[in-house]
């Protein structure tokens, strides 16, 4: 009689096995969860720009308002890139030569856009309103964080739906009066849990936390 086909180590490890073959795929599906998500993904994210174009200087240093740029950031959904055309409203008379502002040079020579990477860059399926946020007294620090200190714009903060909905639930930490929207180092001159709730009641803040709101 001829002994068995496989040794005997092949079935005492068959539990363990199995097991490993129904953790494997929770543990694959995890990894690539985390790894993809928001929170690991994108804070952090600072890419390389076609002009290295410094907010601490424009912004911080010079005390350019966001909205000098940024045009459409109160009007529209979309906060613009801003022309050329913007960028040489100073520079035909500051730094002209610079070698730093060739691209810009060049752009307003040729009539073709400065090909800026955007930074703050949500998904498709997700639909956000600049103005809605900005006419409410939301500040541009809550976003995009202290801008104004940057040399090269980097995100600072997830921008994934828990954090939407965190700020959806409860505003208030984050209300300003209007006219210090984009003054990026404002402090409020009383407790802002007090301030940002009178500022909620007063406005008739009660932000959607309908699905339809942000995918549509």
């Amino acid at each position: 009689m001829s002994g068995p086909v496989f040794p005997q180590w092949i079935d005492r490890a068959r539990p363990l096995a199995g097991v490993v073959l129904a953790i494997a795929p929770v543990y694959l599906i995890g990894i690539v969860y985390y790894g993809g998500s928001p929170q690991t993904t994108d804070v952090g994210y600072m890419p390389d720009q076609p002009v290295p174009f410094s907010h601490a200087l424009h912004a911080g240093e010079l005390g350019l308002d966001c909205r000098y740029c940024h045009t459409t950031v109160d009007q529209a959904a979309f906060a613009a890139v801003p022309p050329t055309s913007v960028c040489m409203n100073c520079h035909e008379r500051i730094a002209p030569d610079s070698a730093l502002l060739l691209p810009v040079r060049e752009s307003w020579a040729s009539g073709y856009p400065i090909p800026w990477v955007k930074v703050h860059d949500l998904p498709d399926f997700a639909y956000f309103d600049h103005s809605a946020h900005v006419t409410r007294g939301i500040g541009c620090v809550s976003c995009h964080g202290r801008i104004d200190k940057m040399d090269k714009v980097r995100q600072v903060e997830t921008l994934s739906m828990g954090w939407c909905l965190e700020c959806h639930r409860n505003p208030a930490p984050h209300l300003r009066p209007l006219e210090f929207v984009t003054d990026l180092d404002w402090q409020p001159a009383e407790d802002q849990a007090v301030l940002g709730e009178r500022l909620r009641q007063e406005n008739n803040i009660n932000p959607s936390t309908d699905c339809s709101t942000c995918h549509r």
